[in-house]
């Protein structure tokens, strides 16, 4: 996965992105994470909503997502 930033209303924010075990289950799913560079925000962590058997499956998938749907992830978790 290459380094990926989004930018929301002026604020660039650093994208991380992880893969975690389903509890209780084989599969994995992607958890993105959000820093901006401004120490006074939070980072923001938010679930993607896929899962894969494979990490190698899922992080294939992770670089086909969009700067849209990764900015659209972003600005949800941001509202509530």
């Amino acid at each position: 996965m290459s380094d990926r930033a989004v930018t929301i209303d002026g604020i660039r924010w650093s994208v991380s992105l992880l893969a975690e075990r389903v509890p209780h289950g084989s599969a994995w799913r992607l958890v993105v994470g959000f820093r901006s560079p401004d120490p006074a925000r939070r980072s923001v962590w938010a679930t993607y909503p896929t899962e894969f058997s494979s990490r190698s499956a899922l992080f294939a998938q992770a670089d086909r997502l969009s700067d849209e749907a990764v900015t659209t992830l972003l600005q949800q978790r941001l509202v509530s």
